[in-house]
């Protein structure tokens, strides 16, 4: 590391920031918050970096799109204290949360495919009121108590009304949809609360349909999460060789 600190070659502050679409001030704001290692003073007070701080930029920037700000900035914080195995602990947190993403993926297409479209094989017995179905009815379709679904209706995780004359909840298509969805991940071991933003993406998608466009984009977000992790690596590793 004293090296490269000490190295013959001199780099301003806009040396840094050039090609990286970055303003002076960042990369100075950069140095303050221990991304990049403490930089050398002129007599007359001008930060100066070397090769090793253009490293650590590279190192951060790459870092950013697979881990995020917050954990790329704890990384180089670690790395540029010498806690390397904080720096590890940190990037195998993140590759343990990109892991958990991808089974909760797998978990909604698999609950996805388990269910029929709302309506179909639809049974007379179980439409118990114009326009949706009473809770006695829905239960025993899906094989469950009733008072599991006041539970999940308790969690927002299904919304039936009330019937205006006789106070019964009344589940509508789209609640039998919901509630649905939430059977099959709950009898996948998922919790009401993991539950709850997922049905909730369903709803803001308008569908089951719509949402499979949703799922797509949901696969590529990951895999650009894994490349990125990727590339920051070997940027990273790149930075911890230069700093010996």
């Amino acid at each position: 590391m004293g090296r490269d600190l000490q190295s013959d070659e001199r780099l301003r502050p806009v040396d840094l920031a050039r090609g990286h679409g970055l303003s002076t001030q960042a990369i100075r704001n950069y140095e303050e918050a221990g991304i990049l290692p403490a930089a050398d003073r002129t007599p007359h007070g001008y930060r100066t970096y070397t090769p090793l701080h253009a490293q650590a930029l590279r190192a951060f920037l790459a870092l950013l799109p697979g881990h995020g700000h917050r954990t790329a900035t704890s990384i180089m914080q670690a790395v540029n204290r010498g806690a390397a195995e904080e720096a590890f602990r940190l990037i195998d947190e993140s590759h343990a949360q990109l892991l958990d993403d991808r089974r909760t993926l797998q978990a909604v297409e698999r609950a996805l495919g388990g269910l029929e479209p709302t309506g179909a094989k639809a049974d007379p017995a179980v439409s118990s009121v114009p326009g949706g179905t009473f809770i006695g009815p829905l239960a025993e379709q899906l094989g469950i108590r009733p008072a599991t679904l006041r539970k999940w209706e308790h969690a927002g995780l299904v919304r039936p009304r009330r019937d205006p004359l006789t106070g019964y909840r009344v589940y509508a298509d789209a609640d039998v949809r919901d509630a649905r969805l939430t059977h099959q991940l709950r009898r996948g071991g998922y919790l009401l609360e993991q539950i709850a933003p997922l049905i909730a993406q369903v709803r803001e998608a308008g569908g089951l349909e719509p949402l499979e466009a949703a799922l797509r984009d949901w696969h590529g977000r990951l895999s650009a999460r894994g490349r990125a992790m990727l590339t920051g690596a070997a940027e990273l590793e790149a930075y911890l060789r230069r700093r010996g």
